[in-house]
């Protein structure tokens, strides 16, 4: 599967130092942020959206955040009384 990121996306963040407080519940991915820039050599500069807060980050630590694509099935049933 190739990553292919983009400047607009939504991204999660895979965070490695959660080892502080094991638990099964916990997740390890946080976010969404988006992406502001992509460099090469796979580095990514990362913004979270509620405080503008930039940095960069290893493009192996992300993963597209698919939660945004919510399908909309627009089926329209019309029922008639006998």
């Amino acid at each position: 599967m190739t990553r292919n990121f983009y400047p607009g996306q939504s991204v999660l963040l895979f965070n490695s130092r959660l080892k502080l407080f094991p638990g099964k519940l916990k997740s390890k991915w946080s976010g969404p942020y988006v992406v502001k820039e992509v460099k090469p050599y796979g580095a990514i500069e990362l913004e979270e959206p509620k405080s503008h807060r930039s940095w960069v980050v290893n493009c192996q630590r992300v993963k597209p955040y698919l939660g945004n694509e919510q399908e909309n099935p627009s089926t329209v049933i019309l029922l008639d009384y006998p």
